[in-house]
């Protein structure tokens, strides 16, 4: 992972993003119910807790989960829910673990097709299709991962040139795009959401 992530909007989380697939996963993880600098700076302060030079998917795992629950919870915490999400975060890696020997990249290091990729990334622990969808739009735009079909998979989140998801963020100009867009989506939603009520 050469290419250098602005998603954390912090110099030393964007950093560890940058060269660790498991902190990006992570990351991708946390990307709910709270704000996306925040979500994304959650890996570097994991790090800075349980110490060393990069996450490690087994330590991780193989954790006490109170203790790990704890560690997610000290102010600053790496969630608004820091419970839920350690016990995700140790889902997913208990999970990379298993199946591909605590090697996030091994996820989509031979992935032969767009479509089977996407298959890998919502058997993931914590994973939808929607997150799914645009950590494969993120591997495909930002870090140069591009199997067969990947745009097609990736489903709106892959095309060309869009500001939807943190897949299209390289700095606070593309950032401010993404939140417009978002804000935008959900304004609809709520006008479609409106008429339909008054119909009824």
């Amino acid at each position: 992972m050469a290419t250098a992530l602005r998603l954390a909007q912090n110099p030393e989380a964007d950093a560890l993003l940058s060269r660790s697939p498991l902190a990006a996963l992570i990351g991708m993880l946390l990307d709910q119910q709270v704000p996306m600098e925040w979500a994304f700076s959650g890996p570097y302060t994991l790090l800075e807790r349980l110490g060393g030079d990069d996450l490690d998917a087994h330590t991780i795992a193989t954790r006490d989960p109170d203790a790990f629950a704890a560690l997610c919870a000290r102010k600053p915490a790496v969630h608004r829910y820091p419970g839920a999400m350690a016990k995700r975060i140790q889902q997913l890696c208990a999970y990379l673990d298993e199946h591909y020997d605590a090697d996030a990249t091994a996820v989509w290091r031979d992935a032969a097709s767009g479509s089977e990729l996407l298959d890998r990334l919502e058997e993931l622990p914590g994973f939808g299709r929607q997150k799914a969808q645009i950590f494969l739009a993120l591997l495909g735009k930002q870090l140069g991962v591009r199997p067969e079909g990947w745009r097609e998979a990736a489903g709106p989140y892959g095309e060309k040139s869009s500001f939807r998801s943190v897949a299209d963020i390289t700095g606070p100009e593309s950032l401010d795009q993404v939140r417009a867009f978002k804000q935008e989506a959900k304004a609809a939603a709520k006008a479609a959401k409106a008429a339909k009520a008054a119909k009824g």
